[in-house]
């Protein structure tokens, strides 16, 4: 398989018109040659071209970047926002609130925690490596909030955790991202999670077309840590760890 991408016309402001030529060589084989014959295939391999056109020339806030598995996305991801994707956290403490920036209070942290849909205070106590992958995703999306960053890109998101918790987890996150000012961009093979996450902009590499939703009211009221936990179904007191 060989990718050979062109970009054109890119800048600060994320506007970028390019071409992305994927070749695929096959041997001919028998079964590979009944399949030429089959279906009146030409020549010895299989070229896909798609070309797309991205304008982020405006404010936003949250984006989306979806469609089926190869097909683009964090090609295209990388070349528009290159080191901004998260990925290498490390974590190495005992227990995972601890491996949170140092520079931030208990209470940013446990917002954000219950802001991403980690609600389970044991868990909070224990270490990164025995989290289970929703969880792992939730705590990434944590401690990227609490960088120091204006910019957030996450590749494969919600793809490790249920559908149910895919589209409310997305709700919560994406207004967490607009509460704090905060760019976040999801790069996702799901469909589904575009009403909750209601973002600003979607670009779909299925079809390479970038859409402006129309967009719907969302709660954006800063709640207290009280209030949060009420919601979240926390009761510390009723919690033996």
């Amino acid at each position: 398989m060989k990718t050979l991408i062109k970009f054109f016309q890119t800048n600060k402001k994320f506007t970028m018109k390019f071409e992305i030529v994927k070749e695929h060589e096959y041997q001919k084989t028998e079964r590979v040659g009944q399949i030429i014959k089959y279906f009146d295939l030409q020549g010895d391999k299989i070229v896909e071209s798609f070309i797309g056109d991205i304008d982020l020339d405006f404010d936003w806030n949250v984006g989306l970047i979806v469609g089926d598995s190869g097909t683009g996305k964090t090609t295209i991801a990388k070349q528009l926002f290159g080191d901004d994707i998260v990925s290498d956290l490390s974590f190495s403490e005992n227990s995972v609130i601890d491996d949170f920036p140092k520079n931030k209070t208990i209470d940013e942290i446990i917002q954000t925690l219950i802001s991403v849909g980690f609600s389970s205070p044991p868990s909070w106590l224990k270490p990164y490596s025995v989290l289970s992958m929703g969880e792992k995703m939730r705590v990434d999306l944590c401690y990227s909030l609490l960088m120091d960053k204006d910019l957030i890109v996450y590749d494969e998101f919600t793809s490790v955790v249920d559908r149910v918790t895919a589209k409310y987890g997305s709700e919560l996150f994406s207004n967490k991202v607009r509460k704090l000012g905060k760019k976040f961009v999801g790069i996702s093979c799901h469909q589904d999670i575009v009403e909750s996450m209601n973002p600003d902009w979607i670009f779909d590499t299925n079809k390479m077309e970038f859409v402006i939703p129309q967009k719907k009211k969302s709660n954006t009221e800063l709640k207290s840590i009280s209030q949060l936990i009420k919601d979240s179904g926390i009761f510390l007191e009723s919690i033996t760890i």
